[in-house]
């Protein structure tokens, strides 16, 4: 199962909630936490001898 960026998981937040700039705010905020999750993880579990280049890693990761 491939994971979801933070910047698809933004998009389909905010296609999904209402037009309201304090929702959108909100879930803003948590795409950014998202994004430092996933870069703090990907710094922590990134094997050199398992990947060529960081985009191979974000294709197998990501599915991109």
């Amino acid at each position: 199962m491939k994971k979801q960026t933070a910047a698809e998981w933004l998009f389909q937040q905010l296609w999904e909630t209402s037009k309201d700039k304090f929702s959108w705010h909100s879930i803003l905020k948590q795409a950014i936490e998202m994004e430092k999750e996933q870069i703090e993880i990907a710094f922590d579990n990134f094997e050199m001898e398992k990947y060529e280049d960081g985009e191979q890693y974000y294709n197998e990761t990501y599915g991109k």
